[in-house]
């Protein structure tokens, strides 16, 4: 595949060129810039005597090793990220005055970075996990963070209980166990004695919790924000990444062996398709509610465990992002980024959403001490492209030399600069929301219905998703040893379903609440993935091949790339297979190194010449991707391999002669699962 140069590739790069260094060809020196004649050898007392205090090179290079880590994000700390470009459709003037929203022919830089949450930072990635999906925008008007997730709500309504959530859901203190997971019972007592989560722990056991990548991912900027435009008019906003190939996952078997099997999946996927110029694309859209309809809704606009029904307030979509380059330095880059949901433009403002309003403490205070101090803004990836100015000073990790005797305001010495700018020439100025009452440690009544919106997401899925979830539930509760805690939420999701909470009961052994589910009276389309875009593009599928195959397999392959599947040979070993025509295939993975697991679908074209071994090797693969309900083909003497195993008249099976099977193979894997095949 020919690879994609984006029209505005390292934009970024070549605003920081000035604190980039090239290696290459250069002399070893210290830090100091020391030319450096030996570097394998500390500085001794004879050759067999002691290392002497004097090494001054040893001291440098093992004390910078020494202070090499810095802390991991209490959450988020499994993270990956990519630069990028983001394009507006059209001018959202008639909404807000930020200018990267104004004008179509302008490309703002971005830095996106994918996170799980409750894993640490050498966790798997393809565990049952909310994800992160946070997005730099560097503007000419300084840096714009969109800090978000990809689930549109979430466990907790007032951000004085984040700490409550984290503790409950890492790690139990006793005995550090289990990493990444929720499945344990400190996370589900919080979850039944916190009755606001029901909504995100719905989603949290559906599909959308195992993505089958970042790149097939949506965000929600979950919170509710104001966009204020130039005559100060405000609207109150949702903010929406819609992946263009589709929102897609894994099965929970499939997760579960991926993690073993390769614990980076994701962030190999996305580094992978990014070399490859196959470039994730996102669109961005917005959901607008007018300030005079704050309240006509029955949910609480500012309720961040609400979403706004799609169907309701519709999603319009505004921009494109695209993500065209891999990071230099994983840590530099993706582990040194700092984002906070308080980094805004003029044009975008808060709202009085509590969860919102205690993440524009904790996110600074949070930088403080992973990045050492309050300089982390001067860090190149951190740093905006316009100018800053400020009479801040001094500090740990500060880079900028200031000149002159003034670091005050306001001055004569300096002219009284840096100076404001007024509202009018672009400086931001909070909107002038009107605000009354009472100093109260208490919460709006709006904000009291826990199950309706958890309702209407579950009457929202597809019958497979519904069977999904009921096996999260009962996989996740039955890892709990607590009976107590295990009946407390069947008891608490009756309320969301009885139909749900009878079945999760009968596989932990709980008893089943009474009664039955209420007549559906509304759902949300846009909540299933049944929905969601179906495209072949980037699908890596496994073609299982030995030596003497058929001349028609090469016509096959390039259908399979014109449409923008990737096929990957998978052999015995890595040695070209040569078929019948005397042409060869280069062999990409063995059956030891691989798995079907690995592949989005898999396609068995097999040899007469071959032994049982192999044979065997390329039903097993054959099978898992069966169970996992993915597409299979198979051609040639694959097709009798499916037929003597049961597997060829199955939905998503796809045997025949090559024309007909090429198109009804591309057609089974746009469809990613079929969920109407019988799985024993």
């Amino acid at each position: 595949m020919t690879k994609k140069h984006p029209v505005n590739e390292k934009s970024k790069q070549e605003q920081l060129e000035q604190f980039k260094t090239d290696d290459r060809n250069q002399a070893l020196t210290t830090n100091q810039g020391l030319k450096l004649s030996e570097d394998e050898f500390s500085l001794k007392a004879g050759e067999r005597g002691p290392t002497l205090m004097e090494d001054f090179h040893f001291r440098e290079k093992m004390t910078h090793f020494d202070h090499e880590r810095i802390p991991e994000r209490i959450v988020h700390a499994r993270g990956f990220a990519a630069h990028g470009e983001f394009e507006l459709y059209d001018s959202l003037s008639e909404y807000t005055k930020a200018k990267f929203l104004q004008n179509p022919s302008v490309k703002t830089p971005v830095f996106v970075r994918f996170s799980t949450v409750a894993g640490s930072k050498g966790s798997a990635e393809t565990v049952r996990d909310a994800r992160g999906f946070a997005t730099k925008f560097y503007t000419e008007e300084g840096n714009y963070d969109l800090v978000g997730n990809n689930i549109p709500v979430f466990f907790i309504q007032d951000a004085i209980k984040f700490p409550d959530l984290i503790h409950a859901v890492k790690p139990e203190p006793h005995n550090e166990m289990p990493q990444a997971a929720s499945a344990h019972d400190t996370f589900w007592d919080f979850v039944a004695n916190n009755q606001e989560s029901a909504h995100m722990v719905m989603w949290s056991m559906s599909d959308r919790a195992i993505p089958r990548s970042l790149r097939m991912m949506e965000g929600f900027g979950v919170h509710t924000f104001r966009l204020v435009n130039a005559e100060g008019k405000a609207h109150f906003v949702k903010f929406h990444w819609k992946p263009v190939l589709g929102t897609h996952s894994l099965v929970w078997d499939e997760a579960q062996t991926i993690s073993g099997k390769d614990p980076d999946f994701h962030r190999r996927d996305l580094w992978e398709s990014i070399e490859n110029g196959d470039y994730p694309e996102y669109e961005l859209g917005i959901q607008i509610i007018d300030e005079e309809d704050e309240f006509k809704f029955d949910f609480d606009i500012l309720d961040p465990t609400k979403l706004w029904p799609e169907e309701d307030i519709p999603v319009k979509l505004v921009g494109k992002m695209t993500l065209n380059r891999n990071v230099d330095n994983v840590f530099a880059e993706t582990e040194q980024v700092a984002f906070h949901p308080g980094h805004v433009v003029p044009g975008i403002d808060f709202s009085n959403d509590p969860l919102l309003q205690g993440r524009l403490f904790s996110y600074t205070d949070t930088q403080l001490i992973r990045l050492g101090g309050p300089n982390f803004h001067e860090l190149p990836i951190n740093r905006p492209v316009c100018p800053f100015h400020n009479n801040q000073r001094d500090g740990y990790g500060r880079q900028t030399i200031n000149k002159g005797p003034v670091s005050y305001h306001r001055n004569s010495l300096a002219a009284n600069t840096p100076a404001p700018v007024p509202e009018s020439e672009g400086g931001y100025a909070h909107y002038q929301e009107k605000v009354e009452g009472r100093k109260v440690r208490s919460r709006s009544e709006s904000f009291k219905d826990h199950f309706s919106q958890a309702t209407l997401f579950w009457n929202s899925m597809s019958a497979p998703e519904k069977e999904h979830i009921i096996s999260a539930f009962s996989f996740e509760l039955g890892k709990v040893k607590s009976k107590s805690v295990q009946q407390q939420v069947v008891d608490m999701f009756a309320n969301v379903s009885t139909v749900l909470a009878k079945q999760v009961a009968q596989a932990i052994g709980a008893t089943p609440p009474s009664g039955e589910d209420a007549p559906v009276t509304k759902s949300s389309p846009a909540l299933s993935q049944e929905q969601t875009i179906k495209k072949p593009n980037t699908r890596k599928v496994a073609v299982i091949v030995a030596n003497d195959f058929s001349s028609d397999l090469s016509q096959v392959l390039n259908s399979l790339k014109q449409q923008g599947i990737q096929p990957e040979i998978v052999s015995t070993t890595l040695q070209n297979v040569k078929g019948t025509d005397g042409s060869e295939l280069e062999v990409q993975h063995t059956f030891l190194t691989s798995d079907s697991v690995l592949f989005d679908a898999v396609y068995v074209v097999g040899s007469s010449s071959v032994d049982e071994k192999f044979r065997k090797e390329a039903l097993t693969f054959a099978q898992e991707a069966f169970k996992h309900f993915k597409p299979i083909g198979a051609t040639d003497e694959g097709v009798k391999w499916l037929q003597a195993a049961g597997l060829d008249s199955s939905p998503g099976v796809v045997t025949g002669e090559t024309t007909r099977f090429t198109d009804e193979f591309i057609e089974a894997i746009s469809a990613h699962r079929h969920w109407n095949r019988h799985v024993i």
